[in-house]
């Protein structure tokens, strides 16, 4: 009878001792009794030398079932340490230890199997400014007090935390404590989830940039100049570009697109020169009126690209921001909403609103001589040029206001640029954002021959808030910087500010009248911590 698999598996296994302890034995039968002995005896004949059947070797077992005993064995042996690999894994999954942390770039910490990570994030920007040259006058060509001051500050300084929780969806918050003023929630810069559908297409919804503009694309950690151009400034930034909605981006190798359905920024936005809904807060209340609503779209790419340190970046951007206005009861005149656009000369602490349109939206509604933005229109156009250490930069942006009393008047700036590493590094670029990315010296800062990045810039930049009946003024400027990185995470700066041109006669607000052809010359510094 051939003996089974199963049976032969667990005489193998469990069995293997016994079959080393066969031995054989002498049996007698007594000639009387027919009975059988162990030991010899008077009347027992000796019938012969006999083995254990169940201590012999399964003798039954043909050579075929030897071969698949042995397999039996290995099988058994590999499946006993996978069950022991996978409960160490267990262990470690569910111990302290599961956690990594990566103080390499800043502060990280991640799961082994990479479904949740965090990173916290910062950064603090300590400027200075000296004005060299300050001569304003008023109207009347009398000395005045409305020179620009001297002084320091804390320009930025924020904390934050970002990461990724089951692979596909990320998140990010931060706060800016020098914000708003001390108003509730007005510190929020970035708050969103976001999900990936794919590596390149994404949604995100919360408190995000809007997509416009390559300046305004990159972070303040990487721009060139200490304060963004004044056309970016004016047109983006002071009207608070953080603004909550839902986001879509699509991001290819040498591509992307981003758009944006937005309304107003979190907390109350009174705090910039240009405000949206000055009165606004983070939550409606009586007299505050609708909140305003946005749709933008930026589009940018890299069409040639020789190499990293070798390539043209061109982008356009398009928006429209319907504006909240709302008139008091009695109708007598705006309670909030509206919109101004009023900036400073490139200037960083003293941000003394040099230009000034006013709020555009102003009178009793449906007066004569009264007026209404009721929406925006914003077109902008980009290109940069890397070539190894040189580079060059340059935007467009155009600001058209519709409403009661206007007649598409269009408010505009430019800016060009051009950079240079007399070290030998090139701009670094992420083409996932369109924007300049953090910049690595090829060889940090230390006291055996390691000088760190040093770039040097010269630019041009013009802003004209005149047109037709708005009357905030124009002007222009030139500016040298030369910015030093020690390493990737430090940089100290400094820039010089000329004034060309300040022309802002006709401007209501008496201020920014009084430094119509002002003589300006302005010493910006900046000492930049992040990671």
């Amino acid at each position: 009878m051939k003996i089974s698999k199963l049976t032969l598996a667990i005489a193998t296994v469990l069995g293997a001792g016994a079959t080393s302890g066969a031995f054989a034995m002498d049996l007698y039968v007594d000639t009387k009794t027919k009975q059988i002995y162990a030991e010899p005896g008077r009347g027992r004949e000796l019938m012969g030398s006999f083995e254990r059947v169940q201590d012999a070797p399964a003798k039954t077992a043909d050579k075929s079932d030897k071969t698949e005993i042995k397999a039996i064995r290995d099988e058994l042996a590999l499946k006993t340490n996978e069950i022991k690999a996978l409960q160490e894994h267990a262990e470690e999954a569910t111990g302290p230890e599961s956690v990594h942390v990566k103080l390499n770039d800043g502060i990280h910490f991640a799961t082994k199997n990479g479904d949740f990570t965090a990173g916290i994030n910062g950064r603090l920007q300590v400027d200075s400014q000296t004005n060299v040259n300050n001569q304003v006058a008023d109207a009347t060509g009398a000395n005045t007090t409305n020179e620009l001051g001297d002084g320091m500050s804390i320009r930025r300084a924020r904390l934050g935390i970002e990461g990724t929780f089951f692979k596909n969806t990320d998140y990010k918050f931060e706060y800016d404590f020098t914000r708003g003023n001390g108003s509730t929630g007005a510190g929020v810069t970035d708050a969103f989830i976001r999900y990936n559908f794919s590596k390149p297409f994404s949604i995100k919804f919360g408190a995000f940039k809007e997509p416009f503009s390559l300046e305004e694309a990159t972070s303040n950690r990487y721009i060139t100049f200490i304060q963004r151009h004044q056309a970016v400034d004016t047109f983006v930034d002071d009207i608070n570009t953080y603004k909550m909605g839902i986001g879509a981006n699509y991001a290819a190798e040498r591509w992307q697109v981003a758009t944006s359905l937005q309304t107003e920024p979190v907390g109350a936005n009174g705090a910039s020169n240009s405000a949206t809904g000055s009165n606004g807060n983070a939550n409606r209340n009586n007299g505050s009126g609708d909140t305003n609503w946005e749709v933008n779209a930026r589009v940018s790419g890299t069409p040639w690209m020789e190499s990293k340190t070798k390539f043209l970046h061109v982008g356009t951007s398009g928006s429209y921001i319907s504006v909240n206005n709302n008139y008091l009861a009695n109708g007598s005149g705006l309670g909030s909403g509206g919109i101004s656009f009023a900036h400073g000369l490139n200037n960083n602490v003293d941000r003394t609103a040099i230009l000034n349109t006013g709020n555009l939206t102003n009178g009793v509604k449906g007066a004569a001589g009264s007026h209404e933005a009721n929406h925006l229109t914003r077109y902008g156009a980009e290109s940069a040029l890397v070539y190894g250490p040189f580079s060059a930069q340059g935007e467009y942006i155009q600001t058209d206001i519709s409403g009661t009393g206007y007649n598409d008047e269009s408010l505009s700036g430019y800016y060009g640029y051009m950079t240079y590493f007399l070290t030998g590094e090139s701009r670094a670029y992420k083409a996932k954002t369109g924007a300049w990315d953090r910049l690595k010296p090829n060889r940090n800062f230390d006291m055996k021959g390691g000088w760190g990045a040093w770039e040097i810039a010269t630019g041009y930049d013009s802003i004209n808030l005149n047109d037709g009946v708005i009357k905030g003024g124009r002007a222009s400027t030139a500016k040298l910087g030369i910015n030093w990185y020690p390493n990737s995470h430090v940089r100290l700066m400094a820039n010089y500010i000329h004034a060309l041109d300040i022309n802002t006669a006709g401007v209501a607000n008496a201020r920014s009248a009084a430094f119509n052809n002002a003589d300006l010359d302005i010493i910006e510094t900046r000492v930049q911590l992040d990671w």
